[in-house]
């Protein structure tokens, strides 16, 4: 009888029983060591085989799919990354990750992919997602809670959609969820300077990663 052999491993097969993880390093760029530097999370870890977008609830709705997204990252594809609508479809259910086998985050990437997608203003036009971000943080800002009301208003002023979901108005207006005059909470002050610090914090982060992705 001819004793069974084992095929000696490769760069892409997939890792022991362990803790480690493995590393490509044949491809990569200045992208992939920005998103590292951002979110702590590791595109060059990926060896593509498909768990992440076979599990993801929105791969249907973007552009690309989650292992598509890193694929891109890894060939260090700014442009097509940060113009991509996938990164703002991401809800962060964390599905990715947790089928993973190399444990690649990709919802944090996808919050470092759209802070350099803003900063390079590339986010796309037909997503209306950064808007509303952009409204609930301002309307945080300023009353410590969000008011829905002024939120709506906000939103649909920026965007131009003006009667989108009109007809949910009065449903939500008897049932109270859309109160006139909105709460607010003390500690202006308090909430000026921790957004101050936060915007300082991830501007200097950002920095540190530009920096270290020229090396």
């Amino acid at each position: 009888m001819t004793p069974a052999t084992t095929s000696p491993p490769t760069a892409l097969s997939p890792p022991a029983a362990s803790a480690a993880t493995l590393e490509l390093q044949v491809v990569g760029g200045s992208l992939a060591a920005e998103v590292k530097a951002l979110s702590d999370a590791s595109p060059m870890s990926c060896y593509q085989c498909t768990k992440c977008s076979s599990g993801c609830p929105v791969s249907g709705r973007g552009d690309l799919s989650a292992h598509e997204l890193v694929r891109l990252v890894q060939m260090d594809q700014r442009e097509a990354v940060l113009r991509c609508r996938f990164i703002w479809e991401c809800t962060s259910c964390q599905t990715c990750i947790t089928r993973c086998p190399q444990q690649v985050d990709i919802c944090s990437m996808n919050d470092a992919l759209r802070a350099l997608s803003l900063s390079a203003r590339l986010a796309p036009a037909e997503t209306a997602l950064p808007v509303f971000n952009e409204a609930f943080l301002n309307g945080v800002r300023r009353r410590g809670r969000i008011y829905e009301l002024g939120l709506m208003a906000a939103f649909k002023l920026r965007t131009r959609r003006f009667f989108e979901d009109m007809d949910k108005a009065p449903m939500m207006f008897s049932k109270g969820k859309l109160p006139l005059l909105g709460e607010r909470v003390g500690g202006r002050r308090e909430r000026e300077g921790l957004f101050r610090r936060a915007a300082e914090g991830s501007k200097a982060e950002a920095d540190r990663a530009a920096e270290g992705s020229k090396r």
